[in-house]
């Protein structure tokens, strides 16, 4: 029976619990923690844990941990994650990986040096959706991709609490949202490395105060509500394989309904991952649209599910860990170069 640990008892956490749940007959959760110790107690008492702490050290020394979920928020991701490692533990930790590719690189380091296992939580690529449009990469059905397009667009939707607290999240709707469809993308090319970025970020409408229609809300209670991060990023990503990304990424933007998606456009066909999940091509001398009737779609409870059990699985050295620290690296690369070029106004080229 392998032994979890839980660093960060916030809303994330509990899809990380949901998934252990699933594995009870292979995995305990003995011990959570977060600073907000009522919080780490009111966890641990919800669920059935036996210990708490309000420091990731005392819990890392206290316990005999396997495996360890680091759901903190961002800036916590690297201290926590590489204080874990360093206890002999294999760590899934929170997209995105850290707050720069620096700390992702060390990261790395740290689980390369100690054998260990660091996976992301890269949860889009648990779904059925990436799965399939991986097999139609595969095998040859959309021929060479050249461009693709990805939106995580909403129109009110910041979660409030640190997530605009840039000193903890890093930033906004980019590091908060892009991580997930770039990554997406990516995954589904095949993984190409990024090399040059032109990227714009905005802060035109802000938090929104008095607006809240988000679904997802932090658990986070300031006293002194922070935003200084972005509501709305743009960026084109060019790949090593001449590939470019269009990516757009908001809390708040002023369209008629949130929106998101990713399209990928190939030398024989096009691929949409909205609903329908559809082959955009030709057939026969006409343009044809295939509608793909399999469940080819992404499920929030059923996919962190699987995330998780991969994470277990990839541990004990039974499956491919589908999220490596590398892919996170380079993600944070990417990152870096947007907000850079931000900054800038001029496209950034990223080096290694």
């Amino acid at each position: 029976m392998l032994k979890v640990g839980i660093i960060g008892c916030g809303g994330i956490s509990n899809s990380h619990m949901s998934g252990y749940l699933q594995l009870k007959d292979r995995v305990e959760v003995v011990a959570c923690c977060d600073i907000d110790e009522p919080k780490a107690k009111e966890y641990a008492a919800r669920y059935g844990i036996k210990n708490y702490y309000n420091n990731c050290y005392d819990m890392l020394k206290a316990e005999q941990l396997d495996l360890v979920s680091v759901t903190t928020w961002n800036s916590a991701h690297a201290e926590c994650t590489i204080a874990a490692l360093n206890a002999g533990c294999s760590v899934i930790c929170e997209k995105p990986m850290a707050m720069s590719a620096a700390e992702a690189e060390a990261m790395k380091e740290t689980a390369d040096r100690n054998g260990k296992l660091l996976m992301l939580g890269f949860v889009r690529r648990h779904g059925n959706d990436a799965y399939a449009a991986r097999e139609l990469v595969k095998n040859g059905e959309l021929g060479e991709i050249y461009y693709a397009q990805a939106k995580y667009l909403r129109r009110c939707g910041f979660p409030g609490g640190w997530f605009g607290d840039k000193s903890r999240s890093g930033g906004g709707p980019l590091i908060d949202l892009g991580v997930h469809v770039i990554d997406l993308v990516r995954y589904i090319m095949g993984c190409p490395k990024p090399v040059s970025v032109f990227g714009a970020t905005f802060d035109k409408l802000g938090s929104r105060p008095g607006i809240r229609t988000t679904e997802w809300v932090s658990e986070t209670v300031v006293e002194q509500p922070i935003f200084n991060v972005e509501d709305l990023a743009v960026a084109m990503i060019r790949f090593d394989n001449g590939a470019v990304l269009n990516l757009e990424a908001s809390f708040n933007l002023n369209l008629p309904d949130n929106e998101d998606g990713i399209r990928l456009f190939g030398s024989k066909a096009g691929i949409s991952l909205a609903s329908p999940f559809a082959l955009y091509t030709e057939y026969n001398g006409q343009l044809a649209d295939i509608a793909l009737k399999g469940q080819n779609n992404f499920d929030f409870h059923r996919d962190f599910d699987r995330e998780i059990k991969n994470f277990v699985d990839a541990a004990e050295g039974k499956a491919e860990c589908l999220a490596p620290a590398e892919d996170g690296v380079e993600l944070m690369r990417i990152l870096d170069a947007v907000y850079e070029s931000a900054r800038i106004g001029k496209s950034v080229e990223i080096k290694r």
